[in-house]
């Protein structure tokens, strides 16, 4: 049977999950004069029944495009949105950022410049759009639907980045001349890009890799620059890793002997300490490793 357009009610768009490819298949589907139902990474999407599937390939330049065009009209906040959309493992959020740039820039399309007093003053190019008094509006209009679901998404992955920071402990290893310092992590986004320039701030000096377990991705500094590493079916990137310093262990007991002395065993919650540090982080938290069980019923 003819894969043919004519068979099909819907198209879906399969991007290869990166940034970029969320951002050419935005593109695309104006290029295309098409609207997808479902922009979703190809590892993930599922078609529906009657649904057509476009496979998108990236092309950096286009991608380029959408995100200026996205800044011009909607603000950095919106930016800023995309980029969390595109790193979320929620299967709608390629979905919720397509239909959130469709809003926006129809939004601006359809104002009418024709009664606007600032007109004659207007750096919209002459009164013709974008309108800057509405930069930034239609990402805070989050009752539209457009726009609900990538807010919810983006404060998600704004709260797991939080966690990251928080929660990342590192370990200095060294032996045969190296100097490294590692920290694996279990985040429930691959949220590793969006923190990377967070850590290379406060350890600018000092050669790190962090580890998600998770999505077998690294976040590698080398001192002088960042980038990515796919670990996939390399197994535990710490086999390959040099091991820790003589002296790791005694700095990661003090810290230990430390988190046991600013603890006040009488306003001990153990209900609200899950709230605010969740489980899931635990196992590669320093001051948790000596016995979980134990200090959680404290």
């Amino acid at each position: 049977m003819s894969d043919s357009p004519e068979l099909y009610d819907e198209v879906a768009y399969a991007y290869d999950g990166t940034l970029e490819g969320l951002l050419t298949a935005i593109f695309s589907s104006y290029a295309n004069h098409e609207e997808p139902t479902d922009v979703e990474p190809a590892r993930r999407l599922q078609p529906r029944l009657g649904q057509r599937v476009a496979t998108i390939e990236t092309n950096p330049d286009f991608a380029l495009r959408v995100l200026r065009g996205v800044r011009n009209r909607c603000g950095w906040q919106a930016v800023l949105a995309l980029k969390r959309a595109a790193v979320s493992d929620e299967p709608d959020a390629g979905t919720a950022a397509y239909r959130f740039v469709r809003y926006a820039i129809d939004e601006q399309k359809r104002r009418d410049c024709d009664h606007c007093r600032k007109r004659a003053n207007c750096q919209g190019r002459g009164g013709m759009g974008p309108c800057p008094k509405q930069r930034g509006r239609a990402f805070s209009d989050i009752t539209h639907p457009a726009v609900e679901r990538l807010f919810q998404i983006s404060r998600s992955i704004s709260q797991e980045c939080e966690h990251m920071r928080q929660f990342i402990r590192f370990e200095h290893l060294g032996g045969e001349g190296a100097n490294l310092w590692f920290a694996r992590c279990n985040p429930k986004a691959a949220v590793i890009p969006l923190i990377m320039d967070h850590f290379v701030e406060r350890l600018s000096d000092m050669p790190f890799v962090i580890y998600d377990e998770v999505h077998e991705m690294a976040g590698v500094y080398d001192g002088g620059d960042w980038y990515l590493v796919n670990t996939a079916g390399q197994g535990d990137l710490a086999r390959a890793l040099p091991s820790t310093t003589a002296d790791e262990a005694l700095y990661a007991e003090a810290w230990r002997t430390f988190y046991r002395s600013v603890s006040i065993d009488a306003r001990v919650n153990p209900e609200l300490r899950r709230r605010f540090m969740p489980k899931r982080f635990w196992k590669n938290l320093t001051e948790m490793k000596e016995d979980p069980k134990a200090l959680a019923r404290r």
